[in-house]
């Protein structure tokens, strides 16, 4: 990874349309909306899920197409409240194509008739995004768990 130094009025624009993209993204899956959080890819854009297993390059879910991604975002409904903090981006733009990686924790709450539960993962994102009718869309979506911490919660 290296800086980009030549900042441009547009490469700045397109920069931020990238960080309000990845942001959406997590508010979209906050809020229980997954055809919104849906409607951020390409239309024929992909989602490949990583459970952080380094013996493993093979990705425990893949998503394709709006459709299926709105279908797969309804997995968030079974928790009582998630919060994803988006961390650190790096982003290379190339033309109307760009890439980059971002940083996220992201903390599930479920509650069972066991109790309550607290799951923080954290994810790192490595995209491809797209500009499409000058808006940025995700291209590609790797969703990496590098590590998770599970423990009861109290109210």
């Amino acid at each position: 990874m290296r800086a980009q130094t030549a900042l441009t009025p547009e490469r700045t624009a397109d920069r931020l349309a990238i960080r309000a993209l990845i942001d959406a993204y997590a508010h979209f899956a906050d809020r229980r909306k997954p055809e919104e959080q849906a409607a951020l890819y390409a239309e024929d854009g992909r989602t490949f899920v990583y459970n952080g297993d380094s013996s493993t390059s093979e990705p425990v879910q893949v998503l394709a197409g709006r459709a299926e991604h709105a279908e797969g975002f309804k997995v968030l409904s079974q928790y009582v409240a998630t919060t994803h903090f988006n961390g650190q981006s790096t982003v290379t733009l190339n033309g109307d194509r760009a890439t980059g990686e971002t940083y996220c924790l992201a903390h599930h709450l479920l509650e069972t008739d066991e109790g309550r539960t607290l799951i923080v993962m954290s994810i790192r994102y490595e995209d491809t995004f797209v500009k499409h009718d000058d808006t940025w869309l995700f291209a590609e979506r790797k969703l990496i768990i590098d590590w998770t911490d599970t423990r009861p919660s109290q109210p």
